[in-house]
């Protein structure tokens, strides 16, 4: 499975959650599968995913599910001990780790040589920290939804990618019916 089809599997999962998309492609993927007001698409800020749906949880009391890749959080990587240390009970961070740089080429990160982002979470003091097969990514979810514990599902799959078009909509509309999903 590439990460678009471990995103199919999860539309009827999350399209009525708050859902914070990292950077290029997964956020172009999503905007394709699932367009919903509910999906915030991240356009310009590579590794702020996590960080943002960690302010978003923090600042109010419904689910919220940031969806990030192992390039954007190898490059934030200050968000995995700032999770740690701000516990956010209805946090899930998705971390589809295809050991590449999905966006840009496919270029290898080091999550695909010898670096766990699993093991480096937990070395950051987050404690409730999955790691699973792109097939059981779904599974984890609905766990983590039901759950009233912050939780990190590390989804390894392969690399690839669809062909997707970009996101046409003004960045101010997205963040505007974003925020009125939020309110909602």
């Amino acid at each position: 499975m590439i990460r678009s089809d471990v995103l199919k599997t999860l539309i009827p999962l999350i399209s009525d959650e708050l859902v914070v998309t990292n950077i290029g492609l997964p956020s172009q993927e999503m905007h394709l599968l699932d367009d919903q007001p509910s999906n915030f698409y991240m356009l310009g800020t590579m590794g702020l995913a996590s960080s943002i749906g960690l302010g978003l949880a923090l600042a109010q009391d419904k689910k919220v599910i940031a969806v990030d890749g192992d390039g954007s959080v190898l490059m934030n990587f200050g968000t995995l001990p700032t999770i740690a240390n701000n516990q956010a009970p209805n946090f899930i961070l998705l971390i589809i780790d295809n050991g590449s740089y999905g966006s840009t080429g496919d270029q290898t990160t080091y999550t695909g040589m010898k670096t766990s982002l699993a093991e480096v979470a937990r070395a950051c003091g987050c404690d409730n920290v999955v790691e699973c097969a792109a097939e059981d990514t779904k599974d984890e979810v609905v766990k983590a939804l039901a759950g009233e514990q912050m939780t990190i599902i590390i989804s390894k799959c392969e690399s690839g990618n669809i062909k997707v078009p970009v996101i046409e909509m003004d960045p101010v509309v997205i963040k505007d019916r974003f925020m009125k999903a939020v309110n909602a």
